[in-house]
């Protein structure tokens, strides 16, 4: 195959996001969505300041023997690389074939956030309808939940990390390029993805059942510390503690790969 892209931290961080959007917007309520804004200094959590590099990209093992495409012309050959995954078919269902590189990097950024941007996701909305169990008055995050984002798992676990990472490497010029563009100007991309999978590696461990609120339309996390959490992480919680501790697993390995170190969580 000519060209790869990073499926898996694709399938891992904007699959999550795809998450995220179906538990906002599958609960009878519009969620319309603010133009895209660089965030506020300070604003997102373990954010390495734009002045330093902290995590370089690796060389690749192999030069290129094809240069990249433009930044504007780039869908295509992701598409392409996608179809060859994971056949038409399931691209055609699961993903938004527009601005792929833009929609990633958006989805990345945003993930150590406590909401996303929606009109930018990658994802098409995850399968089926939430459930919630339990009393009306005292709700619970259902397990029946869980198995909709099986999906999305096995798919991040269909790739290599090694592949992933040396794709990752050869693509990573139109990533850090996009990354610039969205108000970025002195940022390091790959700063920002090792920050986004530290946050996701953090999320909390939770056993038992999971308590929600209905204060108005929307579920939430009963616990406030749980509801405190940024969008990455409440959709590893509810994606359940065996498919989350699968993608924490992919997660470490991504990040370990791409670093040379081993998280501190």
């Amino acid at each position: 195959m000519k060209y790869a892209i990073p499926v898996v931290i694709i399938l891992v961080l904007g699959g999550l996001a795809g998450g995220f959007y179906y538990w906002r917007t599958h609960q009878s309520v519009v969620v319309v969505a603010a133009p895209v804004m660089p965030p506020a200094p300070g604003a997102a959590p373990a954010k390495p300041p734009e002045s330093s590099i902290h995590y370089p990209v690796p060389k690749p093992v192999v030069p290129a023997a094809k240069p990249l495409p433009p930044l504007g012309k780039s869908d295509w050959v992701m598409m392409h690389v996608l179809t060859g995954f994971f056949g038409r078919g399931s691209v055609e269902e699961l993903f938004v074939p527009r601005d792929i590189i833009h929609r990633f990097v958006v989805l990345v950024d945003s993930l150590p956030h406590r909401k996303l941007p929606m009109r930018f996701r990658l994802f098409r909305p995850v399968a089926g309808r939430f459930l919630a169990s339990g009393p009306e008055d005292s709700p619970l995050l259902s397990p029946d939940n869980y198995r909709r984002y099986t999906p999305y798992v096995l798919m991040a676990q269909a790739v290599s990390s090694q592949t992933l990472v040396a794709t990752y490497i050869r693509f990573y010029p139109l990533l850090q390029q996009e990354y610039k563009r969205l108000g970025y100007p002195h940022g390091y991309f790959n700063d920002r993805v090792v920050a986004a999978i530290d946050n996701m590696l953090a999320t909390p461990d939770v056993s038992g059942p999971i308590k929600l609120v209905q204060p108005n339309v929307l579920y939430q996390f009963a616990d406030p510390r749980l509801e405190a959490l940024s969008a990455g992480q409440k959709v590893l919680l509810r994606m359940g503690p065996e498919n989350a501790a699968r993608i924490k697993a992919k997660l470490e390995k991504i990040r370990s790969d791409l670093t040379g170190q081993v998280s501190k969580h």
